[in-house]
């Protein structure tokens, strides 16, 4: 068996195996990077994300003050035991009625909502309710005795408000319409926050932002950051994406590897190389040569053409006349500065061709003597 190009697989084998092996070991080490470098979440609000939606700068602070941030998108690791420690939830993802009441069940002392639905107000902080109002963004005053907000002062807040019960905490807003709420339940604390911006990236920096945010998520040592991003999409929830973010690794060293092989077979053939020529070939021999098949054809009429092409390129030079001149025109000018009879030029340059080789080399005889009067007049 034989590949198509004559080569053996054996000998095809010996040839490719260490481009293949150098190949393998570069994907392969390029995968393994791609998992260790990689974040744990991804997308807006992400602690792990330095885009402007992103919470990197938060998750700094916080890791500056003593707090210990863990990113996760997995809903197992906001169902285990959080007694003593602090949970995030953040906006994006959707879960089921099943999953809030597990994450209620899980005695997390400090749960804090960022723009959550309504189920999840319903396991999570009864009482509180969407507004269906929005608030554009705007520095306010706290208008509570929430210790947290009171320490920040005037924050910039913006996003979806809520109604609070008579005995939570309702910050950020007008008294109806609150961006910031704490309640008291199940013996935990529970925050439910409207305004997402406020602790991202692109405005933590303004107003009180970072210490309202300091004092929110820094009440514990430990805090999740909880990104539910791939679970089963619930009924006021927007749809989760189908592929998850793993499958974007692969796609990169797939890429990579693409991208290693076009270089290698790029590459395997050299340079272009300049080639000598066997032979120079003289154009006096090139013409003789044609010649020749003229001649042994006898194609008179040919030849005639040739020569009296050659003629008058010669003279439309030599008197500057355009190429594309009628012959009446042309015959005209020759003769005007050769003095000679504008009937015989014409059939000189435009005439029938020759009926033997004797006329053929008559008419090659006077073309050179015009063309020697144009250079020589």
């Amino acid at each position: 068996m034989s590949t198509p190009v004559g080569r053996s697989v054996g000998e095809s084998w010996r040839v490719l195996r260490i481009p293949l092996l150098v190949t393998g070991v570069i994907v392969l080490a390029a995968f393994v990077l791609l998992i260790a470098s990689s974040a744990s979440t991804s997308g807006p609000f992400s602690p792990d994300s330095a885009q402007p939606d992103g919470a990197r700068a938060l998750a700094a602070l916080l890791k500056n003050h003593n707090v210990s941030v863990h990113g996760t998108e997995a809903l197992t690791a906001a169902t285990s035991e959080g007694e003593g420690k602090a949970l995030i939830i953040g906006p994006s993802g959707a879960l089921d009625r099943a999953d809030w009441q597990d994450i209620a069940q899980s005695d997390w002392d400090h749960i804090i909502l960022v723009r959550p639905s309504s189920r999840a107000l319903e396991v999570l902080a009864p009482g509180v309710h969407p507004t269906g109002n929005t608030i554009a963004s705007r520095s306010r005053e706290p208008g509570c005795e929430l210790p947290a907000a009171v320490k920040a002062g005037t924050a910039t807040v913006s996003g979806p408000t809520y109604s609070a019960p008579g005995d939570a905490q309702a910050c950020y807003g007008d008294g109806v319409n609150n961006t910031v709420i704490r309640v008291q339940t199940a013996g935990r604390t529970v925050d439910v926050v409207g305004t997402v911006g406020t602790f991202t990236n692109a405005q933590l920096a303004d107003d009180g932002n970072a210490a309202l945010a300091l004092n929110l998520l820094g009440t514990h040592r430990d805090l999740t950051w909880y990104l539910p991003q791939f679970q089963a999409t619930g009924g006021d929830d927007s749809a989760a994406p189908l592929i998850p973010p793993d499958v974007r690794y692969i796609a990169w060293a797939l890429a990579f590897a693409v991208l290693v092989v076009a270089i290698w077979r790029g590459r395997r053939l050299g340079p272009v190389v300049a080639e000598r020529l066997p032979v120079i070939v003289h154009a006096a021999e090139t013409t003789e040569g044609r010649a020749r098949l003229y001649r042994r054809s006898r194609a008179r009429d040919r030849a005639a053409v040739a020569l009296r092409e050659s003629a008058l390129g010669k003279l439309q030079k030599a008197h500057r006349i355009p190429q594309r001149s009628e012959p009446v025109a042309l015959v005209a000018t020759v003769a005007a500065r050769t003095g000679r009879d504008p009937a015989m030029l014409y059939q000189l340059l435009y005439g029938e061709p020759p009926a033997s080789d004797a006329d053929l080399m008559s008419l090659s005889y006077e073309l050179d003597v015009l063309t020697q009067e144009v250079r020589h007049p």
